[in-house]
């Protein structure tokens, strides 16, 4: 007797445990109007790529929802050991400071753009 799961293939099987990971743990990716896809899936590796999308694309706190997606998945999916994930706006998403290259500036600090645009220095 067979079962609707046993006939399944593995890796539509993770795909599918993946994807229900995701509206689960993390439903307001939806609710804000963004999108959660897995673009590559690798089960030998144990890699999975994610794409966020729609609203999530520019969003400030989409690299704090990057980092808790790839902190929480590999914990509650033994099958996965690295997870790969970004909102397609650049190199940076999930990393500390990721705000695609830029640095921050303070008022006062000399920097080597001679066109910054801070004002003069503050006499105290």
């Amino acid at each position: 007797m067979s079962t609707e799961t046993e006939d399944q293939d593995p890796d539509d099987e993770l795909r599918e445990r993946i994807t229900n990971f995701l509206r689960r743990n993390f439903p307001q990716i939806q609710m804000h109007g963004g999108s959660a896809a897995i673009q590559h899936l690798d089960r030998e590796e144990g890699t999975v790529s994610i794409q966020l999308g729609g609203a999530c694309s520019g969003c400030g706190i989409s690299p704090m929802t990057i980092q808790a997606i790839k902190t929480r998945m590999t914990k509650e999916i033994p099958e996965i050991e690295e997870v790969h994930a970004s909102t397609g706006m650049g190199g940076n998403e999930g990393m500390a400071g990721g705000a695609g290259g830029m640095s921050p500036s303070f008022p006062g600090e000399t920097g080597t753009d001679s066109d910054s645009d801070e004002g003069p220095e503050a006499p105290f």
